[in-house]
């Protein structure tokens, strides 16, 4: 028996996080979308504005026996910088929030204590801006947003930004 869970995650543009978590053992499921805003079902054009309140997300689906949500906090941590409020690279704006939408209290708490945990190591020179919210309702982004970098590798963006970040992971999180 599979113990399903889920996770959603705001670090910068989705399809670096993506790009990266589905390539993590025990992720069953990645699916790039928006959360965190008060705009039903808005488009991906409407959250480039910045208006509507959403985060660019990714919802993770993972099997809890294979990979722990810590793990996955882990490698989020890694892949992201949590300490630029609103902003990844050259991604400005609301919707490139740092952000943990926890799904039940455990994830909440486990989230609390590894910012604590970060933040006591001073890994960073700056605070985390990270915030901690219960995951509010979810709306998948547009197809052609779905398993972007494998349909799309040699893409600039694509080889600019995700491939180092993708990179990281397999240098630091998986073995060999």
């Amino acid at each position: 028996m599979t113990e399903e869970r889920m996770t959603t995650l705001a670090g910068g543009c989705f399809w670096c996080l993506e790009a990266v978590f589905e390539q993590m053992p025990g992720v069953t499921r990645v699916v790039s979308g928006y959360a965190g805003g008060q705009v039903v079902d808005p488009s991906y054009e409407e959250v480039c504005t910045g208006q509507t309140g959403h985060a660019e997300v990714v919802q993770i689906s993972f099997n809890s026996k294979t990979v722990s949500f810590k793990e996955l906090l882990k490698v989020f941590f890694t892949i992201h910088d949590p300490t630029t409020l609103n902003r990844q690279g050259n991604d400005v704006g609301s919707q490139y929030r740092s952000a943990i939408f926890y799904h039940n209290e455990d994830q909440h708490k486990d989230a609390e204590t590894m910012i604590q945990d970060l933040t006591r190591e001073q890994i960073w020179s700056a605070p985390l801006v990270t915030e901690i919210l219960p995951v509010p309702v979810f709306y998948p982004a547009e197809t052609y947003h779905q398993h972007y970098f494998s349909q799309h590798p040699g893409q600039g963006y694509c080889q600019f930004v995700i491939v180092p970040k993708v990179e990281k992971f397999r240098k630091l999180f998986l073995k060999a």
